[in-house]
């Protein structure tokens, strides 16, 4: 039977991890208090596999590199089958630009977050001194592991009677059962052909603020630099985790666990929510990426339908030719800079049908406090082909803007004429996915902030990540949007799978031909709408075919 050496902190984190090891293994533990084991020579010798763990250094939030140099040297020597190295998914840079449930890249990303970049150093130091080596790496990046004595700077910030928030930032995070790591770790050990990186992601994200309720924490919240303030202070007194472990709590950086489920067989029992939760009972569930279908359902019983009915007075027509059930994407027209349109959308088809829409959104929509809150529960997810499919995958309505931002910033004079769509991904996401296009137009949107000048301001736009400061009757000196008439028309749906199979998508004629269909059809309902509209601020065009 094989021997694993497990080299880690005494904690309960260590305990889970050997339990399992040597109920699946019979493994005996070479030595749990890892400066006495690194200080006798030859203390991993004889070993089949090495699981690691490394320290965490309390005001830094990252690994121990001096330990883990000392460590990696001494597996150099003994040279066991297997290394098993227990890093973090800290590693990812929490960032409004993440688009979340990320995958194992080849290539890490640059990164500011002095955890991130510990734990970077931390891995090249392994490939560094193991590059050579017979021993087998394989690299688990867990999500942060709950516990009462863990030390992962996420975990310490649920942990507490009274945790800090921040105003308007309510991103998902994920946390792991240490029963889970620990049957990881031992799939990791076992499985021969187990080599090279891994996620090991729990079942579920969880919004920070619900898991500060989960664990039982009194929360709360300030505006960004008094909390930021407020944390470093109670790191000082050794309350919370250090300064760098606050981004956590303002932007996502979630992972998949597709990987390790798909060739070790990796299934975790805990959900984020269950591994926090403080008080026995089934655990609530919650949207991958933060969608909450009750915030859309109450805005949509006050703000939407004021807006809907009252303010704007939005027609819509064509709802009939929006899928009941199954996937498809919904590609329509962007205008106005701020996502009204989208936000209009997305409120007439569940009003019209039940469904919730989910918007491929720009990263500047989740960057700024309260406006990332809003657009992730109205279920904003940033715009990427995996996020696409991820939607499309679940059967679920994808909503698009071709054109992307530029679209939304289109000058007024140009408003009604089509700018470019980019590389047709939206066709793509189609054809890959089996789904219909469902184009869909509004007239109207447009005219809220009719945007007649431009500022091309650098530190403007480096800032809010805009492509220029718009100059518009009311933005930015007092920004209100003017209450024009809308109409919105969704066109019947173009099966375009029902042409084309799944491989059409790599056949660039083949995705410009339906792109450019798609695009002669939204041209066309753009001109007949607006030959038909008499006023920008009243009246119909749609006649009694509307609701």
């Amino acid at each position: 039977m094989a021997s694993v050496a497990v080299a880690s902190p005494r904690d309960s984190i260590t305990r889970a991890i050997v339990a399992r090891l040597s109920w699946d293994r019979g493994a005996r533990l070479c030595h749990s208090d890892l400066p006495r084991a690194l200080a006798r020579p030859g203390a991993l010798a004889g070993f089949d596999a090495v699981v690691y763990r490394p320290s965490l250094l309390p005001r830094e939030g990252g690994p121990d590199l001096a330990e883990a140099a000392a460590l990696f040297a001494e597996v150099a020597r003994a040279r066991p089958g297997k290394l098993v190295l227990l890093a973090s998914a800290a590693i990812y840079e929490p960032s409004h630009q993440q688009p979340g449930l990320l995958a194992e890249p080849r290539v890490l990303p640059r990164v500011k977050n002095r955890i991130s970049q510990r734990w970077i150093e931390f891995e090249e130091l392994a490939l560094s001194t193991l590059g050579e080596s017979s021993t087998t790496l394989v690299l688990l990046r867990p999500a942060a592991v709950t516990a009462a004595d863990s030390p992962d700077p996420l975990a310490r910030l649920t942990r507490g009677r009274v945790a800090f928030s921040v105003f308007g930032h309510d991103p998902s995070v994920q946390l792991l059962a240490p029963e889970d790591l620990a049957l990881a770790v031992g799939l990791a050990v076992e499985e021969p052909g187990a080599a090279g990186v891994y996620h090991v992601a729990p079942a579920g994200t969880v919004p920070f603020r619900a898991a500060l309720r989960l664990a039982g924490a009194f929360r709360i919240a300030l505006p960004f630099h008094p909390w930021r303030l407020a944390c470093a202070l109670l790191s000082r007194l050794g309350l919370t985790g250090p300064p760098a472990a606050l981004a956590w709590a303002r932007h996502p950086a979630t992972i998949s666990g597709a990987r390790i489920e798909r060739e070790l067989g990796f299934t975790p029992a805990k959900t984020s929510a269950q591994a926090l939760r403080a008080t026995p009972g089934p655990a609530p569930e919650f949207d991958a990426y933060g969608m909450d279908r009750g915030y859309i359902d109450a805005y949509g019983r006050t703000l939407f339908r004021f807006l809907h009915r009252v303010y704007w007075r939005v027609e819509v027509q064509g709802l009939e030719h929006v899928p009941r059930e199954g996937p498809a994407v919904l590609t329509g027209v962007h205008r106005g800079f701020m996502p009204w349109d989208g936000v209009m959308a997305l409120h007439s088809v569940a009003r019209g049908t039940g469904r919730y829409m989910r918007f491929l959104i720009h990263p500047c929509l989740v960057k700024f406090p309260y406006l990332a809150a809003y657009m992730t529960k109205l279920g904003g997810i940033v715009a990427c082909q995996e996020n696409a499919d991820w939607v499309l995958g679940k059967g679920e309505l994808l909503g698009m803007f071709p054109e992307g931002i530029h679209g939304a910033f289109t000058m007024y004079k140009d408003a009604y004429r089509l700018g470019k769509f980019g590389r047709d991904e939206y066709v793509k996401m189609a054809l890959r996915n089996r789904a219909p296009i469902v184009p869909f137009v509004t007239v109207g949107s447009a005219e809220i902030y009719p945007i007649l000048g431009r500022v091309d301001w650098k530190w403007w736009k480096r800032w809010s990540e805009w492509p220029f400061l718009p100059i518009t009757p009311t933005f930015p000196l007092l920004p209100f949007p003017l209450p024009s008439k809308w109409h919105t028309r969704f066109l019947p749906a173009f099966h375009v799978e029902a042409l084309h199979p799944p491989e059409a998508a790599d056949d660039p004629a083949v995705v410009q031909a339906l792109s450019r269909e798609v695009r002669s059809r939204l041209e066309a309902a753009i001109a007949e709408m607006l030959a038909k509209r008499r006023s920008i601020f009243r009246g119909s065009i749609f006649g009694p075919d509307v609701c």
